[in-house]
């Protein structure tokens, strides 16, 4: 079962490349750093961060083991590199044979930290400590970084040290240009220390600690259960900050939302919340900005979706034949089936689906398809929107978010509506699938998208863990978990939006049950993640506020539907039952429509598709589009 899988990789999960053993334990994509003997001694010596380094061996079966552990805590900590680092370095490959015996490395594996501004001549202080689970050795970072003196203390690391209500009081009532969030918590506990470090890449907002023991602080700010923040805003207010669970991870999350608050690596100024966000006139964006509630989904992002997806990203193959033509009839039929609501949207993907499935050859020409989605034939309720409308998937600015964000929205809504419809697909070639909508979305984006290499990413977590989806449910959570996934690797890249950072998805604002702590480490509860999907994505919460409304069609001629230039027939009565030819014109690419045919259902509408070849010569890819 997928969701035993879960469970077991609840740690893992964010790390990529976990699954499976292979010849490198750790690979450029792990958050950490790789070290070898040349690289060794001019990362760590005179160091403006602190550094934490296992020295290990690629045959050494602990070392195996404990790899996943290690890279779950790089993870964990990946935001505390300015402050202090993570690397590793294989003492089994030969060219590192001679810096290992250096460094005294006799064990596997063997930890060793280093103080930032170290000289070349230190060689690191081993960690000999029995427990290495990820809580203990986070601790022991900041026990590292709280050993510095003020002469050598990291550059970029904030004090890590209690404030007094003698430094904080006076805070209260002034104005600032951020926020300054103070924790107050027992003396022994991290909670304070590991948030100031979480918050390190972020501005906007500064963590400052005090403990339990400040009694004049205490009384001046009422507070009587630890930890608690309290927030001081940028206008002077200030405030209790509520906190479904005191625990590290609400604290970093709640604060990484408040608006204003953004990754210290993009320089673009605008605001974030956890619910609704307003007008952002800093944005650099020539879009109209458009208010959303972030637990709604919109349908108008999954529009802009099948819009860009059969207007822009297809129009790059000008023919479909073969497999190609096989995938897009696959995607188009699942979206036919399966996108809720109903309406001109579906009625468009059913017609299109209908006519693709009719098809008696084995390629066609986009342009054909084009003419079809553009509703040449005038099809009464069939709609697409040719615009580009984010809405839940809008960025600070162009680049930002957009399509990839809501063909992730598009596949999760069509998950959930696999598992709530789950005859939906019956009789469509699909049904045999364990896991029919990743499987479509697999071949489509290995076949279609345009980020070459974001499709090799898809393809190798689908080839790594998708044989182990089940079931409906396991569905939806390995397309929720893979999307996290992508977002832990890509935080703080260049593609990471400021105002909405990539980060564990839902939010502890959007859904506090999915999240829980398991000795000192962030897991997520999976029924309650199950539950917050099915409803999140539902039909029940999909919002139409910014879709395009379909225009009023013209009526059609009752007896020829005219587009682009019709082909003309061979033969036709005359009134006098003689036969007459029409005079023979040149044949045009694109759909063409015949006379309809008026039966009890409605009219009959035979198309076809002419595609012309340097030499003028062509051939028939026609089919019956629908009943009107």
């Amino acid at each position: 079962m997928l969701r035993c899988w879960l469970k077991a990789a609840v740690v893992l999960w964010l790390v990529p490349g976990c699954v499976g053993t292979a010849a490198r334990l750790y690979t450029e994509e792990d958050p950490l750093v790789i070290l070898s003997s040349s690289s060794l001694k001019p990362t760590v010596s005179n160091s403006s961060s602190a550094w934490l380094v296992q020295f290990y061996s690629s045959w050494c079966g602990h070392c195996i083991q404990y790899s996943s552990t290690w890279k779950a805590l790089a993870q964990d900590v990946k935001d505390w590199q300015q402050a202090v680092s993570v690397a590793v370095l294989d003492c089994a490959q030969e060219e590192n044979f001679d810096v290992c015996k250096e460094f005294s490395i006799k064990f596997y594996p063997t930890f060793k930290y280093f103080r930032a501004h170290s000289p070349e001549t230190d060689r690191g202080t081993t960690y000999r400590g029995a427990d290495r689970e990820i809580q203990s050795v986070r601790q022991l970072m900041v026990n590292i970084l709280q050993n510095h003196t003020k002469l050598d203390w990291p550059d970029h690391c904030p004090p890590l040290e209690p404030h007094s209500s003698v430094e904080l009081l006076p805070l209260l009532g002034q104005r600032s240009d951020h926020y300054t969030a103070i924790i107050v918590e027992e003396p022994d506990s991290y909670v304070g220390r590991e948030v100031i470090l979480d918050l390190l890449q972020y501005s906007g907002v500064e963590v400052k600690r005090a403990l339990s023991s400040d009694l004049p602080l205490l009384d001046a700010l009422k507070i009587t259960t630890f930890p608690s923040v309290y927030l001081l805003h940028p206008n002077a207010s200030h405030t209790h900050l509520h906190v479904e669970k005191k625990l590290r991870f609400f604290f970093s999350s709640l604060l990484r939302t408040l608006p204003g608050v953004q990754r210290r690596s993009k320089s673009i100024s605008s605001s974030s919340s956890g619910g609704q966000t307003g007008a952002l006139p800093d944005r650099q964006s020539t879009e109209p900005w458009r208010d959303f509630h972030r637990w709604k989904v919109y349908t108008a992002d999954l529009e802009s979706a099948l819009h860009y997806l059969l207007r822009v990203e297809l129009a790059t193959h000008n023919t479909l034949e073969g497999e190609e033509l096989k995938i897009f009839k696959d995607f188009v039929t699942l979206v036919a089936k399966l996108y809720p609501g109903g309406g001109s949207v579906v009625k468009l993907m059913e017609t299109l689906s209908d006519w693709l499935l009719s098809l008696p050859l084995q390629r066609i020409p986009y342009q054909a398809v084009l003419d079809l989605v553009d509703n040449k034939m005038r099809i009464s309720g069939v709609f697409l929107g040719a615009e580009l409308r984010w809405v839940g998937c809008q960025g600070s600015r162009t680049g930002l978010r957009g399509y990839p964000c809501s063909l992730w929205t598009l596949f999760h809504v069509l998950t959930v509506q696999h598992d709530a419809t789950p005859t939906a697909l019956e009789n469509t070639g699909l049904e045999g699938e364990a896991a029919p909508v990743l499987q479509v979305m697999r071949r489509y984006i290995r076949t279609f998208f345009g980020c070459e290499q974001c499709g090799r990413h898809f393809e190798q977590a689908a080839s790594a863990t998708l044989d182990r989806v089940q079931n409906r449910e396991d569905q939806i959570l390995w397309l929720w978990n893979q999307h996290n996934r992508v977002n832990y690797r890509l935080a703080g890249s260049l593609s990471d939006d400021p105002l909405f950072p990539k980060a564990p998805w839902p939010s502890p604002s959007l859904c506090s049950s999915c999240h829980e702590e398991k000795n000192g480490v962030h897991v997520w509860n999976q029924d309650n993640v199950l539950h917050f999907l099915r409803q999140h994505y539902g039909a029940s919460n999909l919002s139409p506020k910014y879709s395009l409304t379909p225009p009023r069609l013209p009526p059609p001629d009752p007896d020829l539907v005219p587009v682009q230039t019709s082909r003309p027939q061979e033969e036709q009565r005359g009134g006098g039952g003689e036969e007459r030819k029409e005079p023979e014109k040149k044949a045009q690419p694109g759909l063409q429509v015949l006379r309809g045919r008026r039966g009890r259902r409605g009219r009959r509408l035979w198309v076809w598709g002419e595609e012309v070849g340097e030499e003028g010569f062509g051939f028939w890819v026609w089919a019956l589009t629908a009943w009107t």
